[in-house]
C-alpha cells in the first residue's frame, strides 16, 4: 500500500482478503494453530519457516493491525504489544542488557519516566535524563560509551514538548545507537519521525489510534534505517548467534526484518505482552477513522485553548498549536498540518483552584486517560505522576497547577460551556 496516501492506509492496509474471504478483517481468537506434521511446526519454532503456532509471537489478527501501523508510519516491520508500557520496555530491552546505559528527553509520560528512571535500573539499565531543549553540546555529553539507544517524544505528555528530531538524530547516529520516538500524541496523521531521522517509533495504541477508549495496546515499528551490522560488538544480541533458536544471526537471516523478529522471538516469547486479537481487531475499526479524528481533535483543542488564553481565571495555556507557543515553530516544522488534540493550562489561583475547577466539570469528564473521543481532564501532579518527586516533576514539565485537557470531538461549543461555567465556581 506504500503507493496510497495515508488516509486510504488507513481503511485499506494490512488486509487484503482474497476472493470468497471475509471482507472485515476477521478476529482469529483462537491461541493455536493446526499441522499436519511435526516436521512443519518444528520448522517454524526454529525460525526456518514462517507462519502461525502460538498466539503468544504471532497471530494473524495481530499482523495485520501491526501491519497497517507500520505502513501508516513508512516502516519495514511492526509488532502489537499488550500496552504503550510494553512498548516502551520492550523497543529498550530489545537492544539493551544489565551494564547498559540509554539517553532520554526528560519531558516523558509518568509512567514511561518511572519504567527508565527506576524499574529498568533495577534490570541493570541506567537512563540518563536530557532537558529536550539542551545544547548539542549539551546532549552529546550525555552519552558514555556503553549508550545503547536514545528516546523522547514526539509531543511530550504532558508537558507539550515538541522534540527537536533532527538535533536529538544527529546525537544518537554521531554514537552509533538508534533513535527511538513515542509518537502516540502527534500520530502518523500529523507527524512521520522516520522523514525526521528516527529509527524505531513506537506507540501506546491505546490513545489516539484507538480512539475510544475501548482496548489498552501498544505497536512498536522500526524503520529499517539503522545499521546494526556496522556497530555488531554493540548490538551482539542481533548480529552474533542466538543460542536459544540454534544459532541464528537475525541480522544475517532476517536482514531489515532483524529487530522486530528478534523482539517477537525473544522478548515476547520469555515475557508474554501480547495483545489480544479482540483487542487488535477494535484497534483495527479505531485506525479506520483516524485520519478524520486527528484533524477534529486538533481544530477543537486550538479553539479551547485560544478561550482559555483570554480567559481572566487562567495563568497560562500551553498548546504546540497556538501562535506564540514555545514550540509552535518546531510544531510548524516537525507536524505542519497539526500536533495534537491535548493542551494544558493552570489558574491564577494555583494546584487548589485548578482542582476545584476541574471537580466543577459537568460534561467533561476526571479519567486516567487520553486521547479518546470524550473531552477528558486529569491533574498529573495528583494522578499520573504522583510517584515522582517535585525535582523529577520539574524536569518532567508537569507544574503543580497543571490541569490535562484532552479536548474531545463533541461540538466545541459544548466544551466551552462546560469549561465556562466550571470556572465560574472558582
Amino acid at each position: 500500500m506504500s503507493d496510497y496516501r495515508i488516509e486510504t492506509k488507513c481503511i485499506q492496509s494490512g488486509y487484503e482478503p482474497g476472493n470468497g474471504e471475509p471482507r472485515v478483517l476477521p478476529i482469529y481468537q483462537s491461541t493455536t494453530f493446526k499441522y499436519s506434521s511435526s516436521d512443519q511446526m518444528g520448522r517454524l519454532f526454529d525460525l526456518e519457516d514462517s507462519g502461525y503456532f502460538y498466539t503468544r509471537l504471532q497471530n494473524p489478527t495481530n499482523d495485520a493491525v501491526a501491519a497497517k501501523i507500520c505502513d501508516l508510519e513508512g516502516g519495514v516491520a511492526a509488532m502489537l504489544t499488550s500496552s504503550g508500557q510494553a512498548a516502551s520496555f520492550y523497543s529498550i530491552m530489545n537492544i539493551c542488557e544489565a551494564g547498559d546505559h540509554i539517553v532520554c528527553a526528560s519531558a516523558l509520560y509518568g509512567g514511561t519516566y518511572n519504567l527508565y528512571a527506576h524499574t529498568i535500573r533495577k534490570m541493570g539499565v541506567e537512563a540518563t535524563f536530557v532537558d529536550p531543549d539542551c545544547s548539542e553540546e549539551e546532549l552529546n555529553g550525555a552519552f558514555r560509551e556503553n549508550t545503547k539507544a536514545v528516546f523522547g517524544e514526539s509531543i511530550a505528555n504532558p508537558a507539550l514538548v515538541v522534540l527537536d528530531f533532527e538535533k536529538f538524530a544527529k546525537a544518537a547516529h554521531a554514537h552509533g545507537v538508534p533513535f527511538i520516538v513515542d509518537n502516540t500524541f502527534a500520530t502518523p496523521i500529523n507527524c512521520r519521525p522516520f522523514e525526521w531521522g528516527a529509527d524505531i517509533v513506537i506507540h501506546s495504541t491505546t490513545k489516539y489510534m484507538d480512539g475510544h477508549a475501548a482496548c489498552v495496546g501498544g505497536a512498536i515499528v522500526d524503520s529499517g534505517n539503522f545499521d546494526w551490522e556496522a556497530y555488531g560488538e554493540k548490538f551482539a544480541g542481533l548480529t552474533t548467534p542466538d543460542e536459544t533458536y540454534h544459532g541464528i544471526v537475525y541480522t544475517q537471516k532476517f536482514g531489515k526484518g532483524a529487530y522486530i523478529t528478534k523482539a517477537t522471538a525473544q522478548l515476547m516469547r520469555d515475557l508474554g505482552s501480547i495483545q489480544s486479537p479482540q483487542n487488535a481487531f477494535l484497534l483495527n475499526l479505531g485506525l479506520e477513522t483516524l485520519h478524520l479524528r486527528v484533524p477534529r481533535h486538533c481544530e477543537n483543542a486550538l479553539t479551547v485553548a485560544r478561550y482559555l488564553k483570554e480567559h481572566e481565571k487562567v495563568a497560562w495555556v500551553n498548546y504546540p498549536g497556538l501562535k506564540g507557543d514555545p514550540y509552535y515553530e518546531l510544531g510548524q516544522k516537525y507536524m505542519p498540518g497539526g500536533t495534537c488534540g491535548v493542551l494544558t493550562f493552570g489558574l491564577k489561583g494555583g494546584r487548589d483552584a485548578s482542582v476545584k475547577m476541574m471537580d466543577s466539570l459537568k460534561m467533561v469528564a476526571i479519567v486516567t486517560h487520553v486521547a479518546d473521543a470524550r473531552s477528558c481532564v486529569l491533574h498529573p501532579a495528583s494522578h499520573t505522576h504522583r510517584q515522582m518527586n517535585d525535582k523529577e516533576l520539574m524536569e518532567a514539565g508537569v507544574q503543580p497547577d497543571l490541569i490535562r485537557f484532552s479536548v474531545g470531538l463533541e461540538n466545541v461549543n459544548d466544551i466551552i460551556a462546560d469549561v465556562e461555567q466550571a470556572l465560574i465556581q472558582v
